[in-house]
């Protein structure tokens, strides 16, 4: 795996006192409530982790009634999309930019389009042992990398999330 460079953020606030005329300006109001202090780890994880989820989705869709892990998809779909919603959240209050650098790159549990193209051509016990594969590799990558999200990340909630995505991931992977 690669390392992530940690970039500090340093936002400086500018006000001006006002005039002792009358301006037809309103002076910007202050924020009293701080900001968030992402980090590069806490970027590039929130990035990536957008990624492999949206990823793997399509390879849920394909999932019926029928097969034998409908059960631990269904849990997996469930956190999955919720996570999704905060990590979005959390990726634009970084101010990171809407095109994902990450999408579609070729890395340890990243569902690639071919990959779900390929599953959707199986049937029974076969799809369920392809699905199963790329379900585990998705789970213990996303494992790690909110592990090393928790030892290297620096905003707070970001972390907490990461400690969340680490509970899940280990309980669907005992489940698999």
């Amino acid at each position: 795996m690669f390392a992530i460079p940690r970039i500090l953020l340093a936002c400086a606030l500018l006000t001006g006192a006002g005039c002792a005329g009358p301006t037809p300006v309103s002076p910007v109001p202050v924020s009293t409530t701080p900001s968030a202090s992402f980090g590069g780890t806490d970027r590039s994880w929130i990035e990536i982790n957008i990624a492999m989820d949206e990823e793997l989705l399509p390879l849920l869709d394909l999932v019926g009634a029928g097969s034998d892990l409908a059960d631990v998809v269904a849990q997996v779909r469930e956190f999955t999309e919720a996570e999704l919603t905060e990590l979005r959240r959390l990726h634009a209050e970084a101010g990171l930019p809407r095109e994902n650098p990450h999408k579609g790159m070729p890395m340890p549990g990243m569902v690639m389009p071919s990959q779900v193209t390929a599953a959707a051509a199986l049937r029974g016990k076969e799809f369920d042992a392809v699905l199963r594969e790329h379900l585990r590799a998705h789970l213990e990558q996303s494992r790690k990398l909110a592990e090393s999200e928790r030892s290297a990340g620096q905003e707070p909630r970001t972390i907490a999330l990461a400690a969340r995505i680490s509970g899940t991931r280990q309980s669907a992977l005992n489940l698999l």
